[in-house]
């Protein structure tokens, strides 16, 4: 036994002993080490993230007719509590955009950001979205949503769109003559609606967001007028005729009701199938994470992957062991 033993232990001593050993260990350690300091980086293709969120600001987005944590919100709120949600949990390598809607355009506020290095900014600037960053009254929503789907394919990449939205079109529209969508070129992300299925008053606000009651009947227009001779809000812009006749009323004009709101969710879906998006309602627990992950919109990113960390680990895991070979062949 005991000459086994001192056989087994002569051989390992050989062989940290020798230049391919123990020896060896050393320098590899370094070599590693001073590889390291060099921050390789391995280019490799991943899925990845990379979506424009656009916020409906408009006054119904006001309408407090959700629930968040037991209490009853604003529509716009929900949206952005939802979309802070998300922020947090994207997994790094994400690029996220923001942008608002109101009047009959949408706006870029931060083109996509990586999620990580960049989460303040985007926590900060979402904070700050809400109804006094509104120019206009209006709330075109076909036309604001047609202005988005050209905002991202503008963009580098062409990053999916996430638009979020109750629907609530004001002035109000008749489906014979609607704006025509923009088909040409199918669009990739998620028409999202937000809001409550039974009308109720929309709040009204000034400019700096101090309540002024609610809306009445009288103060809004509760017909449309396009077909009396109304011109469209975009200079030269024309209307699409519908020859098939008028379509159900939740798409178009609710003549005495249009100073109330509620979800237009037929409307959003049929505008989600004319333009290639799809259609889906954010409720309270229903985070936009998995829409935002949805493995039809990742994009295939090339992202270099750091070696430093596995080269250190490597080379500390050899003086680890050129430590033990010695502890072991000197006991």
């Amino acid at each position: 036994m005991s000459g086994g033993r001192f056989a087994v232990l002569a051989a390992l001593r050989r062989v940290l002993a020798g230049s391919r050993g123990r020896r060896a260990l050393l320098p590899a350690a370094i070599g590693l080490l001073a590889l390291a300091l060099a921050d390789p980086q391995l280019p490799l293709v991943r899925a990845q993230v990379e979506s424009v969120v656009v916020l409906d600001i408009t006054q119904s987005m006001d309408v407090a007719d959700v629930q968040l944590q037991g209490r009853s919100v604003s529509r716009l709120a929900l949206a952005r509590d939802a979309l802070h949600e998300t922020l947090e949990r994207l997994p790094c390598g994400s690029r996220i955009g923001l942008g608002v809607f109101t009047e009959h355009r949408s706006v870029l506020l931060l083109a996509p950001l990586e999620v990580c290095a960049n989460l303040q900014e985007l926590r900060g600037a979402l904070a700050r979205i809400d109804g006094r960053m509104a120019w206009s009254g209006n709330s075109e929503v076909a036309k604001g949503l047609n202005s988005a789907l050209r905002l991202v394919r503008a963009l580098p990449d062409v990053p999916s769109l996430v638009f979020v939205t109750d629907g609530h079109e004001a002035p109000p529209l008749n489906p014979r003559y609607r704006p025509p969508m923009d088909g040409t070129d199918r669009a990739s992300g998620w028409l999202v609606g937000v809001g409550g299925l039974a009308p109720v008053p929309i709040p009204r606000s000034d400019p700096e967001g101090r309540p002024l009651g609610f809306w009445g009947a009288r103060e809004v227009l509760q017909v449309e007028l396009y077909s009396q001779g109304r011109g469209g809000s975009v200079q030269g812009e024309r209307m699409v005729e519908d020859p098939a006749g008028p379509a159900p009323p939740d798409l178009g004009a609710t003549p005495g009701r249009e100073h109330l709101s509620a979800l237009r969710e037929p409307y959003l879906q049929r505008l989600a199938q004319e333009t290639g998006l799809r259609y889906a309602r954010l409720q309270p627990g229903t985070p936009l994470l998995g829409l935002l992950r949805d493995p039809a919109l990742a994009q295939p990113r090339r992202q270099p992957v750091p070696l430093r960390p596995l080269l250190v680990v490597f080379a500390l895991a050899l003086l680890a062991l050129r430590h033990a070979g010695r502890q072991r062949l000197g006991s």
